[in-house]
């Protein structure tokens, strides 16, 4: 065992999705060693952190006026500093097992078309959870990776990567993005337009934990082979107390009808705007789905259908972007490729 490799073995580094509906964390040689909620609940009165993650998302909708539960990501950027500062904190601290002196090295994935400002925030936040050196790397690259897509070739790839903020697609070519498009339309608007359409149809309220239950259970982008319904519980907007209503998939799709066409455009777009040679490659090879959203059933073959194109499902699509990400943390010369910049 040489230094080099002996050093290695010690390392603390880390590789972290970020992610607006949930953050992974992989630890080097180790593997995913967290895979929560990105939710954060704070104690109002005192400002202390009540719970993180798995606890946090439990208590979304239940919890009394003095205990909030924050979604500190929004649209896959931060929206609370402070918040997003103690989330990554807790979840440093747990991927090395609550040991305080450590101050890893973190490969972070974040959006293709996120500002200077934003990506000065994820840094920020980063050091502060006390980070001795920061990369960044953009999701649609490090996802295709982790899908095992042979990026460093000189053939075209394409990945649909869909989070719970933000859907990123890209044409990836020699470890470099070709052409890469990010629209604030996946998993969370899908949630939110359920949540409208039972509103709208039902005078229903419903929270977001059941909505995304609908979404997972019977959502989909084209009709299914065979009918699904659902019962769902919640607060009559007429009466003002609980009920119960029966819902079909049918309904469900309506509901998510304008959030798949916006991810279609993208697609389309994406691939008007892929150089010829590369589209060549992109018609044999085909589209990779990844991200939470990859996972609405039927997805791949709306995509098929509307595009004439191949079109597949990453092995295991939640966690691409941490798995690429982890890529990086023993292959620096990729990441020194590929990362957007070294501050």
């Amino acid at each position: 065992m040489n230094f080099r490799s002996l050093f290695s073995f010690f390392s603390s580094d880390l590789a972290i999705d970020l992610g607006t509906a949930n953050t992974l964390v992989y630890a080097a040689g180790k593997g995913i060693v967290v895979n929560e909620p990105s939710i954060v609940a704070i104690n109002k009165t005192t400002g202390d952190v009540e719970a993180v993650g798995k606890e946090a998302k439990e208590m979304l909708g239940r919890t009394p006026g003095n205990i909030v539960a924050i979604r500190p990501m929004k649209d896959g950027v931060i929206a609370d500093f402070k918040v997003t500062e103690r989330m990554l904190n807790y979840f440093i601290q747990k991927a090395h097992g609550r040991k305080m002196l450590v101050h890893p090295r973190i490969v972070i994935g974040v959006p293709s078309e996120i500002t200077q400002v934003e990506k000065r925030a994820v840094i920020d936040s980063a050091y502060r959870a006390k980070a001795s050196e920061v990369h960044l790397v953009e999701q649609a690259m490090v996802a295709a990776i982790g899908a095992g897509l042979p990026i460093t070739e000189p053939s075209g790839n394409m990945v649909v990567d869909i989070g719970g903020g933000t859907t990123d697609v890209a044409v990836i070519s020699l470890s470099g993005i070709v052409y890469s498009r990010s629209v604030r339309v996946a998993g969370n608007e899908m949630d939110d337009a359920i949540t409208q359409y039972l509103k709208r149809k039902y005078n229903l309220l419903i929270g977001e934990r059941t909505a995304e239950q609908i979404k997972c259970q019977i959502g989909s982008a084209y009709p299914l082979d065979k009918p699904l319904t659902m019962e769902i519980k919640g607060r009559s907007l007429i009466e003002g107390i609980p009920r119960t209503v029966s819902i079909n998939d049918e309904e469900i799709r309506e509901a998510l009808a304008e959030c798949v066409s916006t991810i279609m455009n993208a697609v389309r777009v994406a691939l008007e705007k892929t150089p010829p040679e590369l589209s060549a490659d992109i018609s044999d090879k085909g589209i990779v789905l990844t991200g939470g959203g990859g996972m609405l059933k039927n997805l791949d073959r709306r995509i098929r259908e509307e595009t004439g194109l191949p079109v597949s499902i990453a092995e295991d699509p939640l966690a691409s972007v941490v798995l690429g990400t982890g890529r990086m943390l023993t292959d620096f010369k990729l990441l020194r490729r590929i990362a957007i910049d070294h501050i």
